[in-house]
């Protein structure tokens, strides 16, 4: 049994090619994991949304901006930041709301808005060996949570899934890839975002992982591919996104991304 897990796409299709090649140049898989993040804030939210649901065994999990997109709720995060000024604060109010209507009303017109308003919160997958597997966008408490990030400790992470009931807990979210053994059983693991980076990564690449499941164990192995930058952002321009100038920046490494 092999999955690719894969998380936090953000519309961006053109990311989401070159890691299907990239599975696909590895020997295929038998499933997908998509962990959450799916539409929002990239130029193309339904090539996304057909790709990934034409693949044979993908499964799926609802991220915070998948439930910000159905239900028209907002983010805050940026508002329990001291450093923010008012108007900073109002930039970033009018940004977040004018990328996500934008989604919301391509989604909407393609027919997507109730396969988004379906995804499940978790999935739980036993694995050959026994291994308790948890599909997740952030953590099994909540969509946004950023407790599961990689400078947490070993007893942090192992206090937050105390409860989980799973041994390998597979989440996305905060955009960083990591895996961690926390004890003889249980694992994290975050394979990086396809979209979005971070600017403190010096080489901008998509994330995605592989998990190799038998009788006799699994293995994960983390990836990072290559993408046509100068597409995506063509891609904005020709979709007249409002945020283009935004998310060329985040591509740039110019701009922050939670």
């Amino acid at each position: 049994m092999r999955f690719a897990l894969l998380a936090d796409i953000h519309g961006n299709s053109i990311a989401l090619d070159a890691v299907l090649e990239d599975v696909r140049s590895r020997g295929g898989t038998d499933g997908y994991l998509f962990l959450g993040d799916l539409a929002a804030m990239g130029p193309d939210p339904i090539g996304v949304l057909e790709r990934a649901t034409s693949l044979e065994g993908a499964r799926f999990v609802r991220g915070n901006t998948d439930r910000y997109i159905v239900t028209g709720e907002r983010p805050d995060w940026y508002r329990r930041d001291a450093s923010h000024s008012e108007s900073d604060l109002r930039r970033l109010d009018l940004a977040i709301a004018t990328s996500l209507a934008w989604t919301q009303g391509v989604v909407t017109a393609a027919g997507w808005y109730d396969w988004l308003a379906a995804l499940p919160s978790d999935l739980r997958i036993e694995l050959p060996d026994g291994t308790r597997l948890l599909a997740v966008h952030a953590s099994h408490r909540r969509d946004d949570d950023p407790s599961l990030r990689p400078t947490a400790s070993d007893d942090e992470l192992r206090e937050l899934l105390a409860d989980a009931g799973a041994d390998l807990v597979c989440a996305g979210h905060t955009h960083r890839a990591m895996d961690r053994r926390l004890g003889p059983k249980l694992r994290v693991v975050n394979p990086g975002s396809l979209s979005n980076p971070l600017p403190s990564e010096p080489e901008i690449r998509a994330g995605y992982a592989l998990l190799d499941a038998r009788v006799d164990g699994y293995t994960v192995e983390l990836h990072r591919v290559d993408y046509d930058h100068d597409a995506f952002a063509e891609s904005l321009r020709r979709v007249h996104h409002p945020e283009a100038d935004r998310l060329i920046g985040l591509q740039r490494g110019s701009e922050p991304v939670r």
